[in-house]
């Protein structure tokens, strides 16, 4: 089993910035990348929007077309840790964030169902 806690969300304004992060923790025989998902007010569980991933073995980043050049994925080996800066903050952006843990089964990155085990969630809220 893979525990996986979200940090940092909050309210912010627009054209600010945040970072959460995401600390995994318990067992885990293999680990292929980690995945940052929102879910925006409203919308149900399987449309949950991929925002970025992060293969660790090579350091490899990928992104949703609405946030590339504005979120940056990171992560921090020795602390099993992976980071979601954002920057430029829209309204559109208000949602809640999942961090998520991919295993190397399905190496598809941008959809849901490829992922092992989720976060609880963080709250992003950006005002206008």
């Amino acid at each position: 089993q893979v525990q996986l806690v979200e940090s940092g969300g909050g309210l912010v304004q627009a054209g600010g910035s945040l970072r959460l992060s995401c600390a995994a923790s318990g067992s885990y025989f293999s680990r292929y990348a980690m995945g940052w998902f929102r879910q925006a007010p409203g919308k149900e569980r399987e449309l949950r929007e991929f925002v970025g991933s992060l293969i660790w073995t090579i350091d490899g980043t990928n992104y949703a077309d609405s946030v590339k050049g504005r979120f940056t994925i990171s992560g921090d080996n020795a602390k099993n840790t992976v980071y979601l800066q954002m920057n430029s903050l829209k309204p559109e952006d208000t949602a809640v964030y999942y961090c998520a843990y991919n295993s190397g089964r399905d190496p598809r990155l941008t959809r849901a169902g490829s992922y092992d085990f989720w976060g609880q969630g963080t709250q992003v809220t950006v005002s206008s």
